[in-house]
Parts: structure tokens; C-alpha cells; sequence
């Protein structure tokens, strides 16, 4: 089997993967996904799409990640790793929508307006 590539994005956060058939290793920068991302949460996130398709053990996976933080990069990696297997068997791509793995999260962060301190926040307003 050759290498597929795929894309993510989520919110600053671009992933690159490189999926091959093999036994299961997940590769971030060129560490181990569980030293990469520290917390649990983060580490299924990135097991999800393989984990409905009950394809855990079946790719080698090497993601190139940066820009975001942590769990934009994790989501951003799970949104490839599902695009990749959709572009290995488009039998997948049912399942994989019902989990919701498919679609972008478009949400991005809401600018600043002049005049105000934050996005939302405004200066206290005194009646008298």
C-alpha cells in the first residue's frame, strides 16, 4: 500500500499526515502521540476516527502539526486522519459523518472592535 496524504485545519492549527499500512504507530513531530499530547482527552481525539471504523491497529500514522494550540492541533489531526481514511475506502465516509468527523469546525476567534476592551466586553457605562 502507498502513503496517503491529507490536510486538516482547525482554528490556527494545520496537521499533515502521511498514513501507510502498519502497526498502529502514531508519530507527532517525530515523537510519540502520547508524549505529544499529554492529556487523555487529547489522546483519544486523535484515536477517534480509528476507533469508529475499528481500524486502531491497522496504519502507521506520521502527523506534521504546528500553528494553535494543543487541542486545536489534535482536532486538526483527527479531522486528516478521517479525511485519510474517507480517500482509502469512501465506505467509511457514512460512519465516519454520523461521528461528525468529517466536517470542519468553521469557529474561529471573534475579533477585537475598536472602542471596546474585547470582542464582546464593553467599557462600564455609568447612568449619572
Amino acid at each position: 500500500m502507498e502513503v496517503t496524504h491529507s490536510i486538516g485545519r482547525r482554528k490556527k492549527s494545520v496537521a499533515r499526515i502521511y498514513m501507510k499500512s502498519g502497526k498502529g504507530s502514531i508519530q507527532v513531530n517525530k515523537k510519540d502521540y502520547k508524549d505529544y499530547f499529554p492529556t487523555h482527552l487529547l489522546q483519544y481525539k486523535l484515536e477517534q476516527a480509528q476507533n469508529s471504523l475499528s481500524m486502531l491497529k491497522k496504519f502507521d500514522i506520521s502527523i506534521n502539526v504546528f500553528g494553535g494550540g494543543l487541542t486545536g492541533q489534535a482536532e486538526a489531526a483527527r479531522l486528516a486522519i478521517a479525511r485519510a481514511l474517507v480517500k482509502l475506502d469512501e465506505e467509511n465516509k457514512s460512519t465516519l459523518r454520523k461521528e461528525g468527523l468529517i466536517t470542519r469546525d468553521p469557529r474561529m476567534v471573534e475579533r477585537k472592535k475598536p472602542g471596546q476592551r474585547k470582542a464582546r466586553k464593553k467599557t462600564q457605562f455609568s447612568k449619572r
